[in-house]
């Protein structure tokens, strides 16, 4: 499957010049300033995780206080690289969710197993995040149950006007770097995904089966659990679509 490189070097573009300004900002800011000023009179604001500025990161989310992953593999940012124009740090940093640290992403990572409850400041940055156009991407880790009744509580509280909603492959997130025709998984039928959008923007997307790639994460499997299996090029195209929408 052949990446579309058009779209990739839109995401490029968008990395280089105007990461990591606030995302409401630089997104409509994007066409004209290539449009109108050369590439050494756009400020590249400093990195928070050390890479020069053209580097695209991506954060691991440290949520409900302690919560986070260690089992949601990077291995996408390698292939987003090495099929595109995309450079990217290629390992995810850290970040606490009631951090202003948090708006210096484009993309973050919300995972994890067992039930939690993110307390109210959590909730209020998380909702500011996707506001000012940030993307979420959550995944139950091992398809946990418990996971899914928290996240799907939590995303009602916070979106209260815009609710988790299945995705159909039609939608652009699919067709960004690579059409993908369809979800694959390891048991029977995958379970579509689900998004939260804003103002006609998917601003969460949420995956109840797990797009986690353990086959890339060390001492990780599914434990029982299903699990994409093209979740690679999925994660791949909604890196792509965080830096484009």
């Amino acid at each position: 499957m052949k990446p579309k490189t058009s779209l990739m070097l839109v995401a490029l573009a968008s990395a280089g010049m105007l990461l990591p300004l606030a995302y409401a900002e630089t997104k409509g800011l994007l066409a004209k300033a290539t449009q109108t000023a050369p590439m050494s009179m756009v400020p590249e604001p400093a990195q928070s995780g050390g890479e020069t500025e053209s580097i695209v990161q991506v954060a691991n989310l440290v949520y409900a206080h302690t919560k986070s992953s260690k089992c949601f593999s990077d291995h996408f940012l390698s292939k987003a690289e090495s099929d595109s124009a995309i450079s990217t740090s290629r390992r995810f940093h850290a970040v606490k969710l009631a951090s202003d640290e948090l708006y210096s992403f484009p993309l973050v990572i919300m995972t994890g197993e067992g039930a939690f409850e993110l307390p109210t400041q959590e909730r209020e940055n998380l909702r500011r995040f996707v506001e000012r156009g940030g993307m979420v991407l959550a995944s139950a880790g091992c398809s946990s149950a418990d996971w899914d009744r928290s996240f799907r509580k939590e995303m009602a509280v916070i979106f209260p006007d815009a609710k988790l909603a299945a995705l159909g492959m039609d939608h652009a997130v699919f067709h960004t770097a690579y059409d993908i025709a369809q979800l694959q998984a390891k048991h029977g039928e995958p379970k579509p995904l689900e998004g939260v959008s804003l103002n006609g923007r998917l601003g969460v997307i949420y995956s109840q089966d797990g797009l986690n790639d353990t086959q890339h994460s060390q001492g990780c499997c599914c434990c029982g659990g299903n699990e994409i299996t093209n979740c690679i090029d999925v994660n791949v195209n909604i890196l792509a679509y965080a830096l484009t929408y």
